[in-house]
């Protein structure tokens, strides 16, 4: 008769979203006791929440994670791939960028689905429990010990959880976090941005077609705003707009119908007939905050550890959020593995490489919503982007662009792709200072001045 390895550590998750149920599936198949606690309800069986993001995308850093628990082939099936960005001028121009090179492309997927298909793996995983309507009340950062208080009618108390770690996968608004933050030397930060949002729908046609090109995200950038659109697999669209919470122009602003509808025909003139009810779906909804969160150190007292969101919650423009949570997971992996499931290496090298490659991303995605809010009236911005495409289309290797980097290429870091962006924005700015650029931007001596300042500053970034 075979004997059943003996069980590892135990190992307490708060969250049972996305970040939390790919962690214990790996966790489990490293054959480590897992439990998770979630304070809503199952959302197998209870409808989301206003105010979640309804539609995610995920690129080669998600995959490969997903791929590692081997359930990529189930999540592809209910994701549709984006070729492309189409950029909407409030002139009616319409201006396309594709995401890779051919064929390649980046996925959207309802955040629901997605974790429906996790939890539902996770449930399957034999050294995994679930625990839904549990609210955590309690960590002891010493020991990895914790408490919860149940929700459930009928319920009452609470219980202690005994553990050799905890891991937070509680998301942007972490209790692990808040109630870190009363232990020594743990720095905390929260930025909200001017901006917040709501979600809009575009319905699909009445024969199930989409009404915008289903295989791209759309934008329509206005300057200090902006509306995003992502394709479902039914034939509709999510969208999302970012405007200021106050202003002038702003969601305090905008409290009638009157005021919303001159809105939309004046800035979205032409999604404004495609939107379903945007008036009434404008002033229904109430606006969630975008904020930035900055965590030093993730790993305290290396019994409990930050992971996701909990850790490095950041601008979701770049669609690289949830890529890099579930890049936390995969790094996890590979350091168990790597150090044989001896923790105090562990936690210290996790902790190392995912907070400056989490930092250079959110910085990256910071700098994106500046860049493409103001595409629409920035000439220069828009003749920057022409320039740098067409060297990249001659130099591809010399060139990479920050899709590329990012999107496609996961064994290139983040921090590394941030420093050869900089680089490349650095010789751009030189490219435009040159006389009569708007004039003789396609003339052969620009993009020989460009080849040689590639060769010279970024060649050493790419070995």
């Amino acid at each position: 008769m075979t004997e059943l390895p003996q069980l590892k550590n135990k190992i307490t998750i708060a969250g049972s979203g996305p970040v939390g149920a790919m962690l214990a599936i790996i966790l489990s198949r490293a054959n480590y006791q897992v439990d998770v606690f979630e304070s809503r309800p199952d959302p197998r069986t209870h409808i989301a929440q206003q105010g979640r993001s309804i539609n995610i995308t995920l690129s080669e850093r998600a995959w490969a994670a997903l791929a590692i628990i081997g359930i990529d082939k189930k999540v592809r099936q209910y994701a549709t791939p984006l070729y492309k960005r189409v950029f909407h001028g409030q002139d009616g121009i319409i201006s396309e960028q594709n995401y890779g090179k051919k064929n390649q492309a980046i996925w959207s997927i309802s955040r629901e689905k997605l974790t429906d298909i996790l939890i539902s793996q996770a449930e399957q995983e034999a050294q995994v429990n679930l625990h839904f309507e549990q609210r955590l009340t309690y960590v002891d950062f010493s020991t990895a010990c914790s408490s919860f208080s149940y929700l459930k009618a009928g319920r009452k108390g609470h219980k202690e959880i005994d553990a050799d770690y905890v891991f937070a996968a509680d998301g942007a608004f972490s209790k692990v976090r808040r109630l870190a933050q009363e232990t020594p030397r743990f720095s905390y930060s929260q930025r909200y941005m001017k901006q917040s949002y709501i979600e809009l729908t575009i319905s699909p046609n009445k024969d199930g077609s989409s009404k915008l090109s289903p295989h791209a995200s759309h934008l329509w950038p206005r300057k200090g705003f902006l509306l995003i659109a992502l394709p479902n697999n039914d034939g509709s669209f999510t969208c999302t707009l970012y405007l200021n919470y106050q202003g002038p122009i702003s969601f305090s602003s905008l409290t009638s119908a009157k005021a919303v509808e001159e809105f939309f025909l004046h800035h979205f003139t032409d999604v404004m007939p495609l939107l379903e009810n945007p008036v009434t779906e404008f002033l229904n909804k109430t606006p969630s905050p975008l904020f930035l969160v900055s965590v030093d150190p993730w790993v305290i007292n290396n019994k409990v550890a930050l992971i996701g969101d909990a850790a490095h919650a950041m601008l979701p423009f770049y669609g690289q959020g949830l890529n890099s949570s579930f890049e936390d997971c995969h790094v996890l992996a590979k350091l168990i593995k790597l150090y044989r499931d001896d923790w105090l290496k562990i936690l210290p090298a996790y902790y190392l490489q995912r907070k400056k490659n989490n930092d250079a991303i959110s910085k990256l995605s910071n700098d994106y919503f500046t860049e493409i809010s103001s595409l629409d009236d920035n000439i220069d911005e828009q003749l920057n982007q022409k320039i740098a495409h067409q060297f990249a289309l001659k130099y591809p290797e010399l060139w990479p662009s920050l899709d590329q980097m990012v999107s496609f290429s996961p064994d290139i870091s983040y921090v590394k792709a941030r420093e050869i962006s900089v680089a490349q924005k650095s010789i751009m700015a030189e490219i435009m200072q040159i006389k009569n650029i708007h004039q003789c931007w396609q003339e052969d001596h620009i993009y020989q001045e460009l080849e040689k300042m590639a060769l010279t500053r970024l060649a050493p970034l790419l070995k």
